[in-house]
């Protein structure tokens, strides 16, 4: 059974390269967003990865007072690839952390991120959106062949067996990392332990130019108000560009699309400190943000003054999944990976590297998640739209409101 996403609109994009307004449009380019299929349980996987990515975004912002970025969305995927290993407690644990409704069986939440991802990948011809996953694991470590074969089959993932104790099978693993991350993620690992028997690794990456791109001519230094300290001065872009706002009670939001539109970067400006913006910030309000861009008809013209940001990023994220439920998995002498091996095995570390580059032209963002198996031992006036202060951002698709990447700036850097 499928179920039909349905378009919203027909919007005015440009060529790669080319910087058009609303005034003057490029006849040549396709402006409606392309039509999304799905499973009939893919809307349900998409909700809840947007919600469990909401959640570990909070948490990882609580703790790291410093510019972040992370991919729910490649998080989600490399977890759910886990998920197909787990038994008992450990699969029950890991589920709910993932927030997939119980009646959901592993078998329909696989076709579902296959069915979703697929079209993802061809959603626009003027993004550039890569998706890849990996299996590498210790030569002579015996793997069960069925979850090898769902790794291949419904994941597409490359599954090679290295030997860890040559120095060439780390120069492989961050060599795809590297490879699948157009080199903006170059490495992942400083190292492979005497007791790691397995890495499963998803990579993203998405380059897209905006719809309406900003004149760089009209770039210059602006201050930027922190939550604390001194006003400091940003290179901030200003132009009169297509944007949809929303304003709520503690915030106002600003969404701006890539290429046809298919996908988007929805930026959110608290009313008072980020910090309490993060502390409150739910799925529920996510959605109501999202919601309410999609009711709008059209892209106004904006005048939207927005600082460039470039940084690169990386978390272990051990501590934040077992605080949302994940605790077995982690745990070397309770964790039931069955679905994996037969040895004793337990998840010694899920990590994640992101990149993003922020500019006139568009937004190039990368993230890879590796999770580290061990052996137990082991034409109106335009608006005006400020991003002068502390800011989360998120890039999505935007007909499916699948969330790709969420992050926060507090500092604007770009070097």
């Amino acid at each position: 059974m499928k179920t039909h996403i349905l378009l919203l609109l027909a919007l005015t994009g440009i060529m790669p390269g080319a910087s058009c307004t609303k005034e003057n449009p490029d006849p040549g380019v396709n402006l409606t967003p392309k039509n999304i299929e799905l499973t009939a349980e893919a809307p349900q996987v998409i909700q809840t990865n947007n919600a469990f990515g909401v959640e570990l975004f909070r948490k990882v912002a609580s703790a790291d007072n410093k510019n972040l970025m992370l991919s729910p969305l490649s998080a989600g995927t490399a977890l759910t690839m886990l998920l197909n290993g787990c038994g008992g407690d450990t699969y029950d644990q890991l589920k709910e952390t993932l927030k997939y409704p119980e009646n959901l069986t592993i078998s329909q939440i696989n076709e579902a991120w296959g069915s979703l991802t697929g079209q993802l990948l061809e959603a626009d011809p003027k993004v550039t959106l890569a998706l890849a996953n990996a299996i590498f694991y210790r030569q002579g470590f015996t793997v069960k062949e069925p979850f090898l074969n769902t790794m291949s089959g419904d994941y597409g993932a490359q599954v090679e067996a290295l030997d860890f104790s040559h120095p060439s099978a780390l120069e492989t693993i961050n060599g795809w990392a590297s490879d699948h991350t157009n080199g903006k993620i170059p490495k992942v690992l400083d190292e492979i332990s005497a007791q790691a028997v397995m890495f499963l690794m998803n990579a993203l990456y998405f380059k897209g130019d905006w719809s309406y791109q900003f004149d760089k001519a009209l770039t210059q230094d602006r201050p930027f108000y922190p939550d604390t300290g001194e006003p400091f001065d940003v290179p901030t872009m200003n132009g009169e560009v297509g944007a949809r706002v929303v304003n709520g009670d503690q915030y106002n939001a600003i969404e701006l699309p890539y290429g046809r539109t298919n996908f988007t970067m929805v930026v959110i400006v608290p009313h008072g400190s980020l910090g309490g913006f993060i502390e409150s910030f739910t799925p529920g309000i996510w959605s109501d943000i999202t919601g309410g861009m999609d009711g709008l008809m059209d892209y106004a013209d904006t005048e939207v003054f927005m600082p460039k940001f470039k940084f690169s990023y990386e978390k272990v994220l051990n501590d934040q999944l077992r605080s949302m439920g994940m605790i077995d998995a982690f745990d070397p002498y309770v964790a039931d990976l069955s679905g994996i091996s037969d040895a004793q095995i337990y998840v010694d570390f899920v990590k994640q590297n992101t990149f993003v580059d922020v500019n006139e032209e568009g937004t190039e963002a990368a993230a890879v998640t590796t999770i580290g198996v061990e052996l137990t031992s082991m034409p109106p006036q335009p608006q005006v739209f400020r991003i002068d202060k502390p800011f989360v951002f998120a890039i999505r698709e935007r007909t499916t409101n699948t969330l790709l990447f969420m992050g926060q700036v507090l500092h604007p850097v770009y070097e």
